[in-house]
């Protein structure tokens, strides 16, 4: 897979990945901030301001504008806010990738912000936090980040709180978009079929006259822990959710791809040990996975479950078990080959469509300044020994940065704590 990347003049990005064996195309335009950028008062506002960039321009005066037309060429489109970027993206025909490139343009640069529009939205957003409330299955992740983070912003809850949802003014956006919105970070990515000139000469169009900023900065997360920690959020469900781990490494951490490859191991897939010891040697669960999430100056490994109320602590000494094994005992080279040849597979058939190919370009530009091709990716996984995965489980997996994180009808926390022990 080929790529280009093209800087401009006032440090905007452009990344394209010509595709010839596919008839779509997928434009992406991503700025790297997200919540954790915000102060107290602004919380949720990178979040609020994605949904806003849909409510019109001046070309496009209102929500029915952009739809229509993204609609009437059978257009994918949506955005999404993270702790650290903010996406907008459209997928089409590759014949009418023009015309998204010009919809999401016109969005991202020229949205009108309205007060009355705000005003509005601010409803839309608070059911969408009471959505979220009520699916404590979606809401356990955001509470182990609360807890893992509790003296950062990264700790904080992408939506924002209701009070300084319904306190925003269009004052607020303006001057967070002026702050944040920068052509120095921000990056468009165009991958599929197309014209690569003739869209390198559009983006340069449009973005060319976006005004340079400071590369926003934000407050560094201190990793203090010295003991096991849980969490429990009181909630009368139908079913105990969990989220069971320990801190990990940072994104630009050397050993990220053995840590991706000891998730695989332990609960990445249907043949993971996880998998098979808590759903189908003992019932415990319907879902178990493992997986983690890293940012520029941290990150964990973790894994979530759903069960019944009275198997949480069988469900936790299962868990914690693996960890420990893992830890201490050495994989198979069978087991690790199988892990990497699952990568491997995924990527390959993600790269298949043109939305997978633009956001793994965009994502590596955009959070690391420097993009390594799918095959320099394979090399680095191949790379990786059944010592390394030991060594990295080893220090991964130990007591004093163990959290558990609960969302059901549980309260005795003391005796739940009592659980994390990896030494037992």
């Amino acid at each position: 897979m080929n790529y280009k990347k093209t800087t401009l003049k006032n440090g905007l990005r452009i990344i394209t990945a010509p595709m010839k064996d596919t008839n779509t195309a997928t434009v992406v335009v991503m700025v790297g901030v997200g919540s954790r950028y915000e102060t107290e008062k602004e919380a949720g506002l990178s979040h609020f301001i994605e949904h806003m960039f849909f409510k019109g321009t001046e070309r496009r005066p209102n929500t029915l504008a952009i739809a229509e037309e993204l609609d009437s060429i059978g257009g994918e489109f949506n955005a999404f806010t993270s702790k650290d970027r903010t996406g907008y993206y459209a997928k089409t025909d590759a014949k009418h990738i023009e015309t998204a490139l010009d919809v999401v343009s016109d969005m991202y640069l020229n949205s009108k912000m309205e007060a009355v529009e705000i005003e509005k939205e601010k409803g839309t957003i608070l059911q969408e936090l009471n959505m979220y409330e009520d699916n404590p299955m979606r809401t356990v992740g955001d509470l182990f980040e609360q807890m893992l983070y509790p003296k950062n912003f990264l700790g904080r809850d992408i939506v924002g709180y209701k009070k300084t949802i319904e306190a925003f003014k269009r004052k607020n956006f303006l001057d967070y978009m002026q702050r944040f919105y920068v052509a120095n970070d921000t990056v468009v990515c165009v991958a599929g079929k197309f014209d690569e000139k003739k869209i390198i000469s559009l983006v340069k169009k449009y973005f060319l006259q976006m005004s340079v900023g400071e590369k926003p900065q934000f407050k560094k997360v201190v990793e203090a822990q010295k003991n096991p920690e849980v969490k429990i959020k009181f909630k009368k469900t139908d079913q105990t959710h969990f989220i069971l781990g320990n801190r990990a490494y940072h994104e630009k951490h050397p050993d990220r791809f053995a840590v991706s490859l000891l998730s695989i191991i332990l609960g990445g897939n249907m043949s993971s040990r996880l998998f098979i010891e808590v759903r189908e040697r003992r019932g415990l669960a319907y879902y178990v996975r493992t997986g983690g999430d890293s940012y520029d100056d941290c990150g964990y490994l973790a894994t979530q479950a759903g069960v019944e109320h009275k198997n949480l602590e069988e469900a936790v000494k299962v868990i914690l078990q693996e960890y420990k094994k893992i830890a201490t005992e050495e994989v198979s080279q069978k087991d690790l080959q199988r892990a990497k040849d699952y990568i491997k597979g995924k990527s390959v058939m993600g790269f298949e469509s043109s939305d997978e190919v633009a956001m793994f370009f965009i994502d590596q530009e955009i959070k690391r300044n420097k993009v390594l091709t799918i095959a320099e990716i394979f090399a680095k996984i191949d790379k990786v020994t059944v010592s390394d995965i030991s060594r990295v489980a080893g220090d991964i997996f130990n007591e004093k940065s163990i959290n558990l994180a609960i969302i059901g009808p549980h309260k005795n926390e003391k005796k739940i704590k009592n659980l994390l022990k990896l030494n037992q």
